[in-house]
């Protein structure tokens, strides 16, 4: 949609412990990644570091840049840029801190602020799996196109975003969120207990034979024990990640069930999805039963692994069948199989959320 336009948007990845700020035109970063360390507990020095990230870069440009356009976790009153509570990451936004307004007096540019996973699946549905995975079934003679998109966040939380016709959902409130929906482990604990970066931490420790279990901080570490390439309970690793993707595929079945739409996995934990991934279509594939005994699939549609050679090639085939006209020598050909697919993010997390960034700006100053 904007490959080739030329206004440069200033972006940022925020996250928890470093502020990464770069600039972007025609879907393309035009500067090197300028980096600082966060201070999530004191904002003075939160907005000085902001102040000199973004000042950074546009020294760096030839031209102005026509707006400031980034991401930031959670719920907020995204369209006022205020974020009017406490977010985990950063405990100094305690009692609100109108950000944009900020930063508009700073620059005088406008500022946009969206939610991670919503700008991250924006950036998937514009330029990366949708459009993608479009040409892909064309090129393989398929004729079904697809419009909506469902990105999950798998990482140190558990997100979603929502693109549909090229359209990213905000929700009323800024408040579409499925961290909070009821986990596979319980209905009184929120999904995001067993479907983050934590959640394999404590299931590796629960379940591992290892003195060392407790020193691990990262996902990463869990997958290359079970990959073999560190040493540890190998096992329990994997172990680990099924339990993830049983828990991650109980939550996406819910969400696929009301949006009916491709699924794109992204964040750090999604990395390991060679381990996850049986359990997770295992989950979403599932069956459930009437009163009366009558079986039905957990989700309406069938999900295929789009990552999977051979079940992308049937995904495309579906099954079609011809159907005479009433009153007519007419024959029309239809798709009877109704199904979506799962796919890993095409362009990186990181990418992909700069990328719908950049968009998301350019659509609002073109509207």
């Amino acid at each position: 949609m904007y490959n080739n336009d030329p206004r440069t948007v200033i972006t940022l990845d925020a996250g928890g412990t470093h502020f990464r700020f770069s600039a972007m035109r025609g879907c393309e970063a035009v500067t090197e990644t300028f980096e600082l360390p966060t201070h999530p507990n004191d904002l003075s020095q939160l907005l000085e570091d902001l102040r000199n990230g973004f000042q950074h870069i546009i020294d760096q440009l030839p031209e102005k840049p026509v707006a400031i356009s980034f991401a930031f976790p959670g719920p907020a009153d995204y369209p006022n840029g205020v974020f009017p509570s406490r977010l985990t990451n950063f405990p100094c936004f305690e009692g609100g801190v109108a950000l944009s307004a900020f930063l508009e007096n700073q620059f005088g540019l406008p500022v946009f602020i969206n939610n991670d996973a919503d700008l991250f699946t924006y950036g998937e549905a514009l330029a990366g799996a949708l459009p993608m995975l479009n040409e892909k079934i064309r090129n393989a003679g398929g004729v079904k196109q697809y419009q909506n998109l469902i990105g999950f966040i798998l990482g140190t939380g558990f997100g979603i975003g929502i693109t549909s016709h090229n359209q990213m959902f905000m929700g009323d409130n800024c408040c579409s969120e499925i961290y909070c929906t009821p986990s596979k482990w319980g209905q009184e604990l929120i999904a995001e207990e067993g479907i983050s970066l934590r959640a394999v931490l404590r299931y590796y420790r629960e379940l591992a034979h290892d003195e060392k279990a407790d020193g691990y901080t990262d996902s990463y570490d869990i997958y290359r024990i079970a990959d073999g390439t560190l040493d540890g309970d190998k096992e329990a690793a994997m172990k680990a990640f099924a339990r993830f993707g049983e828990a991650a595929g109980y939550a996406i079945a819910q969400a696929a069930c009301m949006l009916d739409g491709i699924i794109v996995l992204g964040g750090g934990v999604s990395k390991a999805a060679k381990f996850y991934m049986p359990a997770l279509l295992q989950e979403v594939r599932a069956t459930m039963h009437t009163l009366n005994g009558n079986k039905l699939p957990r989700v309406p549609s069938f999900i295929y692994n789009l990552e999977d050679p051979t079940e992308f090639e049937q995904f495309v085939k579906g099954q079609t069948k011809e159907l005479e006209v009433f009153g007519t020598d007419k024959r029309i050909r239809i798709d009877t199989q109704k199904r979506l697919g799962i796919t890993l993010s095409q362009l990186g997390t990181s990418r992909a959320t700069a990328i719908g960034a950049y968009c998301f700006a350019l659509h609002a100053l073109d509207n």
